[in-house]
């Protein structure tokens, strides 16, 4: 078993807690160099946890749990336009970002109002490569209960935000209610805000949880980390993506951003271990930038 943990430290002599990491048999799932300031997003056995809080006090670093790295949440929003999108929704996504999440906006083509909010078949599937959605949404009870139509057929855990206290089977399909997070036209910066995000961090990581222990009873013949690992080990492409994260975890897979027709080959001679990639994996053209969505298959699926 793996903890996933997040160092934040100085630039100087971080090679050292990377060398670490490595020896210990851990993985970097994400790395971010801000000026002076880094900070790493890692995987380590649970019984080395000791030796990474040991290596960044020497170092003058901070090493704290992350509850979600290693997935991918989309962050959705009924439209792009200024009155949906910006203050609650992106800083939902920033605060997420704090605990080890990779995640990503989609604001919806027409969810202008709630007599013509509507999702499409591309915008479900798109939602539905991710490990969870959660679902910004607005300040009036009975708009956000027209809106269900949005997310109550989606097959992955449902997180819904808004501003009022609401009953969660007024909401069929969603797994989780947070209230205090409706359209505000400010950033969320006040105790109230505060609280009501970190509430929203508690019922993200419960659920992620709550879908890692569900893998468990049936898991992938080899972790997600790893198949990262060997794909930036082996696809030489790979160091010359720009995008953050180029290769993005998931709990049952990897994103690697590269185009699908140019790439998908490749992906799937990887070999990790003894098995070849496209053996234990289902690979598919994403519908997010025609990236490669790497699935992996449960242990159920070859007996």
């Amino acid at each position: 078993m793996y903890e996933t943990l997040t160092y934040s430290g100085g630039v100087y002599r971080h090679e050292e807690i990377n060398e670490l990491i490595e020896d210990l048999g851990g993985f970097v799932l994400q790395e971010n160099m801000l000026q002076m300031d880094l900070v790493l997003t890692l995987a380590v056995p649970i019984e080395d946890v000791p030796k990474i809080k040991e290596k960044a006090k020497e170092l003058r670093g901070t090493v704290k749990v992350a509850p979600m790295a290693g997935t991918e949440i989309a962050i959705v929003s009924p439209t792009l336009a200024r009155h949906h999108l910006p203050h609650s929704a992106c800083d939902i996504s920033e605060y997420l970002r704090r605990y080890g999440a990779k995640d990503n906006m989609i604001g919806l083509a027409r969810g202008a109002g709630k007599g013509i909010s509507q999702i499409s078949v591309d915008e479900k599937k798109l939602i539905e490569e991710h490990d969870l959605a959660v679902f910004a949404l607005g300040s009036f009870q009975q708009c956000i209960k027209d809106k269900v139509h949005l997310f109550k057929d989606l097959d992955i855990p449902v997180v819904v935000t808004g501003a009022p206290q609401m009953d969660l089977d007024d909401l069929p399909g969603a797994d989780a209610y947070v209230s205090n997070l409706g359209r505000i036209p400010r950033r969320l910066k006040r105790g109230e805000d505060i609280r009501a995000l970190k509430e929203l961090v508690d019922v993200v990581s419960d659920l992620l949880d709550q879908k890692r222990r569900e893998m468990l009873e049936d898991p992938p013949l080899i972790p997600s980390i790893l198949v990262k690992s060997e794909i930036e080990n082996q696809i030489s492409a790979i160091s010359e993506v720009y995008s953050p994260t180029p290769v993005t975890s998931q709990l049952d897979g990897v994103r690697v951003k590269l185009n699908y027709d140019d790439f998908h080959e490749q992906i799937r001679k990887i070999k990790v271990y003894r098995y070849v990639l496209n053996d234990i994996a289902d690979i598919k053209k994403s519908k997010m930038y025609d990236y490669i969505l790497v699935k992996l298959l449960p242990e159920s699926s070859f007996f």
